[in-house]
């Protein structure tokens, strides 16, 4: 299977936006409603969420329902409020020693739905780099120019709430933190809809680990490793394994940064199941300012000074 993917700069959502939204409109709107879901809240709803938790992104919204026209189901969607449950994998480390600091990613999740797109917006005065995913504003791993790094895991819960999904509350702190300990407050004030894990990590190398959940109360910890569970270990499962095998490497005296990011390239770390491919891997170095998304064979590098727009297209072979 082939997945193409495009790197390109975007300062502001305007028409190129309006054209891939239109273009992706039937999946969103398949994403946003779900099955067996209550109706969402009204767009006014929506948007009143938006403007109690997480102000500063009101502008951006306001802009592109007005891109988006007089749609009142798009301005829903566009909310990212009470989204539908999205199961995935993905496998993150913070690594801190030689050619530090560092996170490493592999992002897991089946390629007919991800989104083929790579970003450098400058929304407000922080400039970011991140993976975009649909509908608007969403990201699943990102830096902004500050060095502070999100990057996101399923947290394994099947408890859903009414809150915002994870991917725009990944973007509302790339465009509002500097630092990890700003990161984990905004966080944990905004209601998430799912179980979730953010890894973060800024340039000083200070990183949290944080679990969140609908209806509990957020859990900041010092874990280093994150995959797709929060606490309590689920023994023998994919996670688990995944997880004692981060664990396992950075306890290794002879490891180094090189020899980690490889083994993100190795089972069991490195998916080729259909319905959860690994589809990169990302090394965030926020004292750099810059980041390497990596498939075998290839390595394309990004900067705030110099971000290369282009197109690559991964060949993935025969997934099972």
């Amino acid at each position: 299977m082939q997945k193409r993917f495009v790197a390109e700069r975007e300062d502001q959502p305007g028409d190129a936006w309006l054209a891939r939204f239109i273009a992706g409109r039937d999946e969103t709107e398949r994403w946003y409603l779900g099955q067996g879901l209550e109706a969402p809240p009204t767009a006014r709803e929506c948007r009143a969420a938006l403007q109690r938790y997480m102000p500063e992104l009101v502008p951006q919204y306001d802009r592109v329902c007005t891109l988006a026209g007089d749609d009142d189901l798009a301005h829903r969607i566009l909310s990212h409020y009470r989204p539908p449950p999205v199961f995935h994998g993905c496998s993150i480390a913070v690594w801190l020693d030689d050619d530090g600091p560092a996170v490493v990613r592999n992002y897991d999740f089946p390629l007919h739905i991800i989104s083929d797109r790579f970003e450098m917006t400058a929304w407000s005065k922080r400039r970011v780099i991140c993976k975009a995913q649909r509908p608007w504003g969403g990201c699943s791993d990102g830096m902004n120019e500050d060095g502070l790094v999100a990057s996101l895991t399923y947290g394994g819960g099947q408890a859903q709430g009414l809150g915002f999904s994870i991917i725009l509350m990944l973007r509302y702190v790339l465009e509002t933190c500097s630092c990890v300990k700003e990161a984990v407050e905004a966080l944990s004030s905004i209601p998430v809809a799912l179980s979730q894990n953010v890894a973060l990590m800024d340039r000083t190398g200070a990183y949290a680990t944080i679990f969140l959940g609908p209806g509990s109360a957020p859990k900041v910890t010092q874990d280093r490793t994150c995959t797709n569970h929060q606490e309590v270990v689920p023994h023998g499962t994919s996670s688990a394994i995944r997880q004692q095998t981060l664990i396992d490497a950075l306890d290794d005296p002879e490891m180094t940064l090189p020899a980690l990011v490889g083994r993100f390239f190795e089972p069991p770390l490195y998916s080729r199941q259909a319905r959860s491919t690994t589809a990169y891997t990302a090394v965030y170095r926020p004292r750099q300012a810059s980041v390497e998304y990596l498939w075998p064979g290839r390595t394309w590098k990004q900067g705030f000074e110099q971000f290369d727009e282009g197109i690559y297209t991964h060949d993935y072979g025969e997934l099972t």
